[in-house]
């Protein structure tokens, strides 16, 4: 179990988790024209130097539910919501000059860009309390974003009732995020746009989800789809791709190659939840929608 927590943290920091190299869906994936409210995140230290990307999710005009180690050590953040977000980003100079991304809002981007200085997290450990990691965290928008629609959290306790149901593998849940597509020895991809792929439910109750983790599987061979780094944050919904219903945020992997087992911890928790409606302002907690599964 030692050697699985030192693996699991290595993993987190130079994975899917993104702390130091933040970077989409891989496998068969699709462009995520079904959730205008999955944003790419960018955070920065206290000097405004750029930290790392992750993905997340709008649940209200300024709440964004992300990771816990997304939020972990940096001081703010700015959010994209352009399905295309930082599609024409120059590696030479290192800007997108469409969208702004990494450095600003371009000029007309108001409306779908904005900072966010209060980052809230729901006590991250690192992987210290491994399997309940409380990889989960908040940035608190400093202007309203206002879309059509906005995620929605399950009910607490939502995914218990699969954890001993049959046919488990039948279960389909959907990821979306803007973090790398491909990972080869000579280059990763990274379209920094923003994709989904459908995926299967593996299992809720190892010693590697403990039901706090939702353990996923991604096999593109039958049609399935995985998460890499900079998907860290981004929104698993329960159900197709037509879903807006989140029940956890993408949280680490076991291997270099994101291939195989993913896994999202699970935001359909009774503690998590209580955290969220008593940490974000009032106004913005009434807005918060749940739904049953």
């Amino acid at each position: 179990m030692k050697r699985l927590l030192s693996m699991a943290a290595a993993v987190a920091t130079v994975l899917l988790l993104s702390v130091s190299q933040a970077s989409a869906i891989t496998g068969n994936y699709v462009k995520d024209f079904q959730h205008p409210f999955v944003g790419l995140a960018v955070f920065y230290d206290q000097d405004g130097q750029f930290v790392h990307r992750c993905s997340g999710s709008l649940l209200t005009p300024t709440v964004f539910l992300t990771a816990g180690h997304c939020v972990f050590g940096v001081d703010s953040a700015r959010v994209y919501f352009e399905q295309d977000a930082g599609a024409h980003y120059d590696p030479a100079t290192e800007h997108d000059p469409v969208s702004g991304y990494p450095d600003n809002c371009a000029p007309g981007t108001e409306d779908v860009c904005t900072t966010g200085s209060t980052l809230l997290s729901y006590g991250y450990d690192e992987f210290q309390t491994f399997p309940n990691t409380h990889d989960a965290g908040v940035v608190l928008l400093d202007n309203p974003i206002h879309l059509p629609e906005y995620g929605v959290l399950a009910t607490a306790g939502s995914l218990d009732r699969l954890a001993t149901r049959r046919g488990q593998q039948d279960i389909t849940f959907t990821s979306s995020g803007y973090g790398l597509s491909r990972t080869n020895p000579t280059g990763d991809v990274s379209f920094r746009i923003r994709l989904m792929a459908e995926k299967k439910l593996n299992n809720l109750r190892s010693h590697l989800t403990g039901g706090y983790n939702l353990q996923t599987s991604s096999n593109p061979g039958h049609g399935r789809g995985g998460e890499c780094f900079g998907d860290s944050g981004g929104p698993i919904f329960y159900g197709p791709y037509s879903s807006n219903v989140i029940v956890g945020v993408v949280s680490f992997g076991l291997n270099n190659n994101c291939r195989g087992n993913d896994f999202e911890y699970r935001t359909d928790q009774r503690d998590f939840i209580e955290w969220l409606l008593a940490s974000v302002p009032r106004s913005q907690a009434s807005q918060i929608r749940f739904v049953n599964i």
